[in-house]
């Protein structure tokens, strides 16, 4: 298989990947973290109206969602490539992030969680993932040949 090839395959996989942890997550955080009395979180629309009842507390799992779904994604777009190139772990982390730009574009979270979101949710889970698969590569874990 030609090597452009696969580096694409490995970025759609660890995106797809880590969306589904990023999705898992947001899905759980509900029964962890009851939302406010009243809010309806199960739509934008009501997500945007209630996002004024929200604590602190109600931004955890939103965080470790985005940090876990970029986390993933870039370790399984390294892994995949037997973590000879970074490339797709970033391509991976930089979806992520416009991902999380769009987000803090149409929700009106406070400025404080935009904040931390987009400086600690993606790169440095991009740079952690990519490295724990390409050490892994190194330390008996299991990898794709």
């Amino acid at each position: 298989m030609p090597k452009l090839l696969r580096l694409i395959i490995a970025t759609v996989l660890g995106f797809a990947t880590g969306s589904a942890v990023n999705m898992a997550l947001i899905l759980v955080s509900g029964n962890v973290i009851a939302p406010p009395a009243g809010a309806d979180v199960t739509t934008s629309e009501g997500l945007t109206a209630s996002m004024h009842l929200m604590e602190p507390k109600h931004f955890l799992f939103p965080f470790l969602a985005h940090a876990l779904g970029t986390l993933v994604g870039a370790f399984v777009a390294t892994w995949l490539t037997r973590g000879v190139s970074r490339g797709p772990a970033f391509a991976v982390g930089a979806l992520f992030f416009l991902g999380g730009c769009a987000a803090a574009y149409m929700l009106p979270a406070p400025a404080w969680f935009k904040t931390v979101d987009l400086i600690l949710a993606y790169g440095p889970p991009t740079l952690l993932g990519h490295w724990l698969a390409a050490r892994s590569r190194h330390s008996g874990l299991p990898t794709r040949r």
